[in-house]
C-alpha cells in the first residue's frame, strides 16, 4: 500500500515538505515571471520598430552651423543672425503615380511645397529649382509608383514618406553642402 505522510520518517516528510514548497513558489510566481518578460521583450521590439519606420531624418539643431560656401552664387549676400528662422516656399507641380498595387489599379495624386531656408536667395533659387523641376518631379513619380497602397496609409508612414522625399531631393540638388530644404510638406495626396 501507499504510505502517507504520518507514516513517513519525519526527515522523508519534512524532504516532501520542502519539495512541494518549492513547486509551489515556481507554480505561483512562473506565470509573473513570464508575463514580464514578454512585456519587456514587445516593449523593446516596439522602440526598435518605431524607430526604424520614424525615418532618418536628423533631428532640428543636429544640422551644423557653418556658413554657406561664399563662392555659390544661390546663396544670400547677408547671413545676418535675424534671417536665420525665416523661410521660403516653393510649389511642385502635382504628380500622379500609380501605386504598386498588383491587379488593383490605384493611384496617388501628390502635390508638395517644399520649405526652402533663407541662406538660399528666393529669386535665384527659384530660377534654379525651376531648371531642376523635371528631374525632381521624375524623382517623385518613380518613388511614388514603388509603394504599396499599405505604404502610403496613415501618419507614420506620411511621414516617412515626407522625410525620404526631402533627403533625397538635398542630396540631388544639394550635393556635398548643407541641405537647404528644411522640410517637404504635403498639399494633396487623395489615393483613388
Amino acid at each position: 500500500m501507499a504510505e502517507t505522510d504520518e507514516t513517513k520518517d519525519p526527515k522523508e516528510r519534512k524532504d516532501s515538505e520542502t519539495e512541494r514548497d518549492k513547486k509551489s513558489f515556481i507554480g505561483r510566481y512562473l506565470p509573473w515571471i513570464i508575463m514580464m518578460v514578454v512585456v519587456i521583450f514587445c516593449a523593446g521590439l516596439g522602440l526598435g520598430l518605431g524607430r526604424l519606420l520614424a525615418g532618418s531624418r536628423p533631428p532640428e539643431g543636429a544640422q551644423s552651423d557653418s556658413l554657406p560656401d561664399e563662392s555659390n552664387p544661390l546663396y544670400t549676400d547677408d547671413h545676418s543672425e535675424k534671417d536665420s528662422g525665416k523661410v521660403w516656399y516653393y510649389d511642385l507641380d502635382p504628380v500622379v503615380a500609380n501605386l504598386n498595387e498588383p491587379g488593383v489599379t490605384r493611384y496617388v495624386r501628390a502635390t508638395f511645397t517644399l520649405e526652402i531656408s533663407s541662406e538660399l536667395d528666393e529669386k535665384k533659387g527659384t530660377n534654379f529649382l525651376d531648371e531642376k523641376k523635371p528631374v525632381l518631379i521624375n524623382w517623385l513619380t518613380v518613388y511614388l509608383s514603388s509603394l504599396g497602397l499599405e505604404d502610403v496609409r496613415g501618419d507614420a508612414n506620411l511621414r516617412s514618406i515626407q522625410s525620404r522625399i526631402c533627403e533625397a531631393f538635398n542630396e540631388n540638388l544639394f550635393p556635398g553642402s548643407k541641405p537647404q530644404i528644411r522640410h517637404v510638406l504635403i498639399k494633396e495626396f487623395p489615393v483613388q
